[in-house]
């Protein structure tokens, strides 16, 4: 148990905020397989403000509990205005993306560029949690790039601003999403400041996540890209933290129940036209470590209606029924 403010959380790993891809029905399935929390897709303050219908929608909040927005932008006041707007919503806590590598948010000055800008993400920090009554955390990365790994240093100037908890990502922008992430500024971070700190970066099994929990000292673990096409990774890792039980990958038929339930519920939620274009990806994940995974990986591609869905289901299966226990490689 872990308490971020006055919020508490129950389990070790949460869903990670994954800009168009950690949707309602995403995170739906994976708090089914006992995330412990989930973040939104951040939303622009500024475009909130606007009164962006995109925006607007992104700071919905989940039904499941807890549950944090995810804001970003470069003006202090912007962020006091969207937080406001978002705590009247009823979120648990709001969330600082100070760690996006995407070109279109680091051109702005938002997201990873933060971090070379402490003294303004500083003043984010502060405009935001002096503006609402529930928890602000952040999420940051190692650095900009090697030359400015400053993670320790920056979370202990977030902490001084107010903020319940520190989410560290150990690349810097510039790795983006490799080499290996480094344990150990996570270590550093969780050294630095008294606040919780959550890891985040390479969690793809439950070993994975008592390592960084082993090794950082963190409080809790972020998961990302590990949980697409296998939301069942916090149910094994919640069993491997709880008494070292190794779950095996789940069998072929729970994995396309699985995958199944996520597009109906992404069809409800965003819609058939916008839903069908965003079930491609899902699926596509749901086939890694499938034999044939990159010819149904292309069906995938072209999925248009419900029956594409269920066609590229029973191919799967008359592929890989040998009894085989497919993985995630």
């Amino acid at each position: 148990m872990v308490k971020i403010g006055n919020v508490t959380i129950e389990g070790f790993a949460g869903l990670a905020p994954m800009a168009g891809v950690a949707d309602r029905a995403l995170r739906e399935v994976c708090r089914g397989f006992g995330a412990a929390w989930a973040v939104g897709e951040m939303a622009s303050a500024k475009g909130i403000l606007m009164g962006s219908e995109k925006s607007a929608e992104l700071l919905a909040p989940d039904p499941e509990r807890p549950y944090a927005v995810q804001l970003f932008g470069t003006e202090p006041g912007l962020i006091a205005q969207a937080a406001r707007r978002a705590e009247a919503l009823g979120p648990d806590f709001i969330d600082l993306n100070m760690g996006c590598p995407a070109p279109k948010v680091v051109n702005t000055g938002a997201g990873s560029a933060l971090m070379k800008n402490p003294a303004l993400a500083e003043k984010i920090v502060r405009a935001a949690v002096d503006a609402v009554k529930i928890p602000v955390t952040v999420k940051i990365r190692k650095g900009f790039d090697d030359g400015s790994v400053n993670a320790p240093e920056f979370a202990k100037r977030m902490e001084a601003a107010g903020a319940a908890a520190v989410a560290v990502h150990g690349r810097t922008r510039a790795q983006m999403y490799a080499p290996p992430v480094d344990l150990g500024v996570i270590a550093e971070v969780r050294r630095a400041v008294s606040v919780p700190v959550i890891g985040n970066g390479d969690i793809a099994a439950a070993k994975d996540a008592k390592r960084m929990l082993d090794e950082t000292g963190c409080d809790l673990v972020m998961i990302g890209r590990g949980a697409l096409g296998a939301p069942w990774l916090f149910r094994e890792i919640s069993a491997f933290l709880k008494d070292g039980t190794e779950l095996p990958p789940p069998p072929l038929e729970e994995r396309f129940s699985v995958m199944r339930r996520q597009l109906i519920l992404l069809l409800e939620y965003r819609g058939e036209s916008v839903g069908l274009r965003e079930a491609r990806k899902h699926a596509a994940w749901y086939m890694t470590g499938l034999g044939g995974a990159a010819a149904l990986r292309r069906e995938c591609g072209k999925i248009s209606s419900r029956a594409d869905i269920e066609r590229i289901i029973e191919t799967a299966l008359e592929w890989n029924r040998d009894g085989a226990q497919p993985g995630r490689g």
